[in-house]
């Protein structure tokens, strides 16, 4: 999470996936074939009662059509009342699933940055995760997690800070800090919780977060071995979290690692961790893809002009052999200092990996995502990672209001200017997302809000849901639970530490569209009255219905009406997953959803 106060800014091994499904899975293939019939029934009874267009209820149902288990049984994967796997973005601002739909997720941060540095099955534990959260998880109608994973809990090793034999300088050679064994049991006790999430319906992001860079300086992410401060001192600087950026030593590991010119090989290490995550999962559809870095930074404030440390960045991501170049919109807006210029490559750093992170995820995973960052000082000002040449990006950022109390509050005086700096935020990104066009994403990258929020202001998440359904964006809330984050405050949290949602739940518990049979034009969801609206452009060619999660406990208590033009329901009345089909011709198809009986 970016803090706002501050003024700175080894391989899964293949055979798992020839091994018999695991019970629920083949339990939900039964169930995939008794809903396909009762699908076929449905549709034939909606055919014969003619173009519905409006379905009515003022009794809440919780069982989509075409489906036989209970609510949040774990759903098949070819039941099109879900959102189906695995997920891609061959170019243009949207994701798509495997029939062709436009997706928009919502969803929730997770991740525990102690010991044991992930989130599982533990009861009684803090970092305990279990069905029990998925299942809430999905009954607010969330459809994906951003799950925190931790590089010291993957590559501990056994050096320290400052060991010469990784932190002297010198080019990279190999720390013999990688340990398979740790790496395997690590990955197995994590593919557990994708597990019970993907039970519910729920897709993982992995995000490999970092705060602080370390534990060593009240942060959470690299092992002590990996942390070269050049022989300076950390020195805890009092008050919040944040003002530990400001510790040089902070500032030299960061340095160390993003122009890794130690004999550590800090990213060659980092990316052989990444290469091990990516390749247990490549074959896993409920994992959407990877993070590959949180928040990057270089510990000091860059707010003023981004370019020289986004050049870091961009190398770091795409390696020095072909880095792309930095982005035209950005430059367009603000030209840097150093004079870069749009259509340039970025320097990059002698000692760099000829191939970065990206390369080594994707050649690890030719099949999932990877969600590259901007830099934590790019709310509200341009960025300026440009067009890389990979063919599965999702442009990755946070957005938060920099006026912040210690409580997460906005400061007395302060929304209008919150306001103004998270449009812009979403504005810049926009064009920024435009600009990195690649032959092998034309139209650009899709793009994720995968942070906001942090707050219990219910007038800022307001704010920002509103903002990301204009953008026909998707989005994971900052966090679910407060899990003793050090780097972190419990006013952040969605369940509170007495095990109740917060209030703020009725403002993330949405109506929204999450597969989109064409391409969407308009999107809104107002939490105070329940009301809907969806429209977008027929595609004759997806044949799967569109999916309007309806957020049926949060916002309609006396059931909801439905009214489609352009299309019909398939849905029975209430159903918390609205199924429409498209029209045979039909142009614009729209959906709106109201309170109440119709």
């Amino acid at each position: 999470m970016q803090e706002q106060g501050r003024t700175i800014g080894g391989p899964r091994s293949h055979h798992r996936h020839a091994m018999p499904l695991s019970r629920s899975r083949q339990e939900t293939n039964g169930a995939a074939q008794r809903g396909a019939l009762r699908l076929a029934v449905a549709v034939l009874a909606v055919a014969a009662l003619g173009s519905a267009l409006a379905a009515c209820s003022s009794t809440p149902t919780s069982q989509p059509v075409g489906y036989v288990a209970s609510r949040h049984s774990p759903p098949p994967p070819t039941d099109t009342s879900y959102v189906v796997g695995p997920i891609s973005a061959p170019g243009g601002p949207f994701m798509y699933d495997r029939f062709g739909r436009v997706v928009i997720l919502h969803g929730v941060n997770a991740v525990e940055k102690r010991a044991p540095y992930e989130l599982v099955p533990a009861p009684g534990k803090p970092w305990n995760f279990s069905a029990a959260d998925a299942r809430r998880m999905a009954g607010l109608g969330f459809d994906i997690v951003r799950l925190g994973i931790i590089w010291q809990g993957l590559e501990p090793g056994h050096g320290s800070m400052n060991d010469p034999a990784t932190c002297a300088p010198g080019p990279p050679g190999h720390p013999h800090e990688y340990n398979q064994a740790i790496v395997d049991a690590y990955l197995a006790r994590l593919d557990r919780t994708v597990q019970i999430l993907a039970d519910y319906g729920i897709f993982s992001l992995i995000d490999m977060h970092q705060d602080v860079y370390s534990p060593i300086f009240e942060g959470e992410g690299a092992p002590a071995w990996a942390v070269c401060t050049d022989g300076i001192k950390p020195a805890t600087i009092p008050g919040r979290w944040s003002n530990n950026y400001a510790q040089p030593a902070v500032q030299a590991a960061y340095q160390n690692f993003f122009t890794n010119d130690v004999v550590g090989n800090l990213q060659g290490q980092y990316d052989r961790v990444w290469s091990a995550v990516a390749g247990y999962f490549r074959n896993d559809p409920w994992v959407i893809g990877y993070d590959p870095f949180n928040e990057p930074t270089e510990g000091v404030s860059t707010a003023i002009d981004n370019a020289p440390f986004d050049e870091l960045l961009q190398c770091f991501y795409a390696g020095k052999a072909n880095p792309g170049t930095v982005n035209s919109a950005a430059i367009a807006e603000s030209p840097p200092t150093d004079g870069e210029i749009a259509g340039q490559a970025p320097s990059c750093p002698a000692d760099d990996p000829a191939q970065g992170v990206i390369a080594a995820i994707e050649n690890a995973d030719p099949n999932h995502l990877v969600f590259p960052e901007t830099d934590i000082d790019s709310n509200g000002v341009p960025t300026y990672v440009g067009p890389m040449p990979y063919p599965r990006l999702v442009l990755n950022f946070h957005n938060y209001c920099v006026f912040r109390l210690d409580n997460g509050d906005i400061e007395p005086g302060k929304s209008s200017a919150c306001a103004k700096l998270e449009k812009l935020t979403f504005t810049r990104r926009a064009a920024e997302r435009a600009a990195d066009a690649t032959p092998e994403q034309p139209g650009g990258p899709a793009w994720f809000m995968s942070e906001f929020g942090a707050t219990n202001s219910i007038s800022d998440l307001t704010r920002m849901t509103a903002y990301a359904d204009q953008s026909l964006l998707g989005w994971t809330y900052w966090m679910w639970k407060y899990y003793d984050d050090p780097t972190g405050s419990v006013n952040e949290p969605l369940v509170g530490s007495n095990g109740k949602l917060l209030p703020k739940a009725k403002v993330l518990s949405q109506t929204y569209a999450q597969a989109i049979a064409g391409t969407p034009t308009y999107m809104s969801f107002d939490p105070t009255t329940g009301l809907f609206e969806l429209r977008y452009v027929a595609n004759d060619a997806v044949k799967a219905p569109t999916v309007v999660y309806v957020a049926l406990s949060e916002h309609y208590p006396h059931g909801y009406c439905a009214a489609v033009s352009g299309g019909r329901v398939l849905s029975a009345g209430g159903a918390e997953r609205l199924l429409v089909a498209n029209d045979p011709g039909a142009g614009e198809v729209s959906v709106r959803i109201t309170s109440g009986t119709c």
